[in-house]
């Protein structure tokens, strides 16, 4: 139960700072790509704000023997960059740069009630489970 009541919260906290930063917006994602016309650098501000709260956590928490609400940190084993993730990566871009929603901000997005953001995240999910079933086999 702690574990649920601390995601709950973290995850209001992060979608509450998606929506203080605008970057619940696609035209703010969208003009941060487009470096080539009238580039809006706030995408930038958000990433440094992140990195500057994330870095020093992440440095503790590396100290610690294990997670405060976990037997162990879950840490991805795989180091190796291969087909899959190039290719992944490239979709997820692709998708990004289209829409201008990546996962987080597009679950926070549902939260304003337009249809566009509830396909978005239908079409996505649709995907990870088509994902799921075709690594099954």
């Amino acid at each position: 139960m702690p574990r649920t009541v601390s995601a709950l919260l973290i995850g209001m906290l992060f979608g509450a700072g998606l929506a203080v930063s605008g970057m619940m917006n696609p035209a703010k994602v969208l003009g941060f790509l487009d470096i080539t016309g009238d580039w809006d650098p706030t995408l930038a501000f958000v990433m440094g704000g992140a990195l500057i709260v994330a870095l020093p956590a992440t440095l503790l928490a590396r100290r610690r023997a294990r997670p405060v609400l976990a037997e162990s940190f879950d840490l991805p084993g795989k180091r190796t960059i291969d087909l899959p993730l190039i290719a992944g990566s490239a979709l997820f871009g692709l998708g990004w740069g289209l829409a201008g929603f990546c996962p987080g901000p597009a679950f926070a997005a549902l939260s304003t009630g337009l249809w566009q953001v509830g396909l978005f995240v239908l079409a996505m999910l649709t995907g990870m489970l088509a994902f799921r079933l075709l690594r099954a086999n």
